[in-house]
């Protein structure tokens, strides 16, 4: 029934909410299957995770939460990990939501968290991604709509001048999930491990360009409520 589907940015938040607020799946599990299946696809692109290194760069939001799981499970599969926060961590930790959580997890298991609050602390972030087996790119996530701009804009130009593989988180940060366009600029992944659908946006010849191999992930939306709203949906668009 799901077969050549692609959400929508709209349809995308919609299927969250119908399987949080209708069947009580809570937003922390959504994220805790969303960032294993990253962490399996980031294992899978290194050969097998042990030993090697990978830098984790996060969005404040949701995006940057599910990154935080996959710097959690890679950690314990001997990884040696660094996560590069774009906002202060504080500031996150302080909205007790999933990313607040899963940030709190991180720093009680060790793993090295840095701040990005400026141009001066890319330098140090993008050294050591310059010498990473793997970059995890979960900056920004479908609910982008507007131009990609300030500290944002440079680390995503300075990932792509990089010559490491990079995992995307849903979706390529900068990359217009309804479009396939760039919104200003957009990381140009080596994989994208996407959620629950493709995106609209990745049936553009373009997006490929952007997105790399598309690997779709089920993480724990109910078959059922998928199903409704694909009913619907279908019978919109006629």
């Amino acid at each position: 029934m799901n077969e050549g589907f692609c959400l929508t940015r709209q349809q995308a938040r919609e299927v969250d909410r119908f399987a949080i607020n209708e069947y009580g799946v809570r937003g922390l599990i959504l994220m805790e299957n969303a960032g294993r299946a990253c962490a399996e696809q980031a294992s899978a692109m290194l050969g097998g995770a042990g030993g090697k290194r990978v830098v984790v760069f996060c969005g404040s939001g949701n995006n940057g939460g599910d990154g935080l799981v996959v710097a959690r499970y890679l950690d314990n599969w001997d990884c040696q990990v660094r996560v590069f926060l774009v906002g202060r961590i504080d500031d996150i930790l302080r909205e007790a939501d999933d990313a607040a959580t899963n940030l709190e997890i991180v720093l009680n298991m060790g793993v090295p968290v840095v701040e990005l609050r400026c141009e001066a602390d890319l330098d140090e972030a993008l050294a050591a991604a310059q010498e990473a087996d793997l970059i995890v790119d979960a900056l920004l996530g479908t609910g982008l709509a507007g131009e990609v701009r300030g500290l944002y804009r440079s680390l995503i130009e300075r990932i792509n001048a990089l010559e490491a593989p990079v995992l995307s988180v849903d979706v390529p940060s900068g990359l217009d999930c309804d479009t396939g366009r760039p919104l200003g600029v957009a990381v140009r992944a080596t994989r994208t491990v996407t959620f629950v659908l493709p995106k609209r946006g990745f049936l553009q010849p373009e997006a490929r360009l952007y997105t790399g191999e598309v690997k779709v992930a089920e993480i724990g939306v109910p078959r059922r409520a998928l199903q409704a709203r694909l009913v619907a949906w279908r019978a919109q668009e006629g």
